[in-house]
């Protein structure tokens, strides 16, 4: 199957869900998709455009004097359930208009139902409140949306465990519609040349990428192919084994590659091999290098009998690095980068 056509093989709901132009009220402002990941505050995040802002219907409730939502808990009963649920209202109220939008729900009309369709969808109890904590808009979206929405990815194969854990890390994922969701998954998939279920994999692994913004992606593709000069399946093989490398810093991707390529001499097939180098900090890289430089046993040509891996040059714990790859104490390796 291919994600490119998003009406064929979907349950009615998801069609009757496309048909409907979507015509959501506008905040005036926008409201920007957070990731619950470890994800810099500063990385460029997309942000609703206003056809698909949260649909808030409120008056500004809160009076001048009350800053916080806590100042309501006693007087409000939705507010003391969600508390007891795990929500942390000091951070709710720091998104754009959702302590307003907590004061207008009734919690038995309003959220229950929402709460047993994330439990249906396989959010944890314990992690409801700490989900609504980052997404307090989905107590606003239609019950039918979220359950179109959720049959859509039922329809791409995407099994029920993996739909909790896609959810559970990205909380925004459900406020897509199922074109944008369908849109993105294609551009995924034509634009790295995976196979349908490499594509799958990969957002199952970093389900932020359906939810962030694009144009960070695109320009680490450009980089990868152009500045760093990867092959199109080398570059495919690199985000398969580490997908965070489509959102990784731009500045960091190219230092590490400019030390490893350029002062260490490791060639592009050998990068591809074992990527995960990426994620190393460049400091650690230096060090140890050097070290080894010191020592005359950095030698990473694995046509040599003294080869040491990426994978042993920044995987290893100081002591086993030390002991094993250096062949050397972890005095001598403090010793030495003291001297730097």
């Amino acid at each position: 199957g291919s994600f490119s056509s998003p009406e064929s093989n979907l349950p009615s709901p998801v069609k009757q869900e496309q048909a409907k132009a979507e015509t959501l009220p506008d905040l005036n402002a926008k409201i920007p998709y957070e990731d619950w990941d470890d994800i810099p505050p500063s990385s460029a995040l997309e942000e609703i455009s206003e056809e698909e802002a949260v649909q808030i219907i409120a008056e500004p409730l809160l009076p001048l004097q009350s800053s916080t939502l806590r100042d309501y808990v006693d007087h409000s009963e939705t507010l003391a359930k969600l508390v007891h649920l795990g929500v942390d209202l000091s951070q709710v109220e720091k998104r754009q208009k959702a302590g307003q939008l907590l004061l207008t729900l009734d919690f038995e009309k309003d959220i229950r139902k929402i709460l047993l369709f994330l439990k249906d969808v396989g959010v944890e109890d314990n992690q409801l409140g700490p989900f609504l904590t980052k997404n307090p808009y989905i107590l606003a979206e239609d019950l039918e949306a979220l359950e179109t929405r959720v049959a859509y990815l039922k329809s791409k194969k995407f099994g029920k465990a993996e739909i909790a854990q896609m959810v559970s890390r990205a909380p925004y994922l459900l406020l897509f519609s199922v074109e944008r969701l369908d849109n993105r998954l294609g551009f995924f998939k034509n634009e790295l040349g995976l196979s349908v279920k490499k594509t799958k994999d990969l957002v199952i692994r970093l389900p932020r990428l359906l939810t962030g913004k694009l144009e960070p992606v695109k320009e680490n593709l450009q980089v990868c192919q152009v500045e760093l000069g990867f092959q199109r399946n080398e570059i495919q093989e690199i985000v398969f084994k580490i997908p965070k490398i489509l959102t990784a810093s731009k500045k960091r991707l190219k230092q590490t590659f400019d030390y490893l390529h350029n002062i260490m001499g490791i060639p592009h097939h050998m990068l591809t091999r074992f990527p995960q180098v990426f994620n190393s900090k460049l400091l650690r890289i230096k060090e140890r290098h050097m070290f080894l430089t010191f020592l005359g046993r950095a030698q990473y040509d694995p046509a040599q009998p003294s080869y040491i891996s990426l994978d042993q040059l920044v995987s290893l714990p100081d002591e086993v690095f030390c002991t094993e790859i250096a062949k050397a104490s972890i005095q001598d390796f403090e010793k030495f980068l003291k001297t730097l």
